[in-house]
């Protein structure tokens, strides 16, 4: 499976949190946090699709995930330790964990294989 593949949804599910906290709670941080890391990520995802589309890895890209979704799990699995709330927190935090460990297997693996050319 391709990083691309679960970054955009994760990032697109990332941007309607944000906005969702945005709505009910009046967040700010909520917002800018949500939809800034959910575009990153989705912009991120774009770059490894042309890059797959191109034959190619884009490193970059999935470094730019991993850090992403590192610094989610660590901020929302604080925030779930002081908060005990599930919705957010505990589910962003356990989304992104998974994630983390999706693009370390990524780049330890040697990125996105590209199928060889068949003519």
């Amino acid at each position: 499976m391709h990083d691309f593949c679960f970054t955009i949804p994760y990032g697109l599910i990332l941007v309607g949190g944000g906005v969702v906290g945005f709505v009910k709670k009046g967040s700010i941080p909520s917002l800018a946090g949500g939809a800034g890391i959910g575009l990153l990520l989705i912009l991120a995802g774009w770059l490894s699709l042309k890059a797959f589309e191109k034959r190619k890895n884009s490193y970059f890209a999935l470094v730019l995930e991993t850090v992403c979704a590192a610094a989610l799990t660590v901020v929302m699995g604080l925030r779930y330790q002081q908060t005990s709330k599930i919705m957010p927190a505990g589910i962003v935090a356990g989304i992104s964990a998974l994630m983390t460990g999706f693009y370390l297997y990524k780049i330890a693996t040697g990125g996105n294989h590209i199928p060889a050319k068949t003519e």
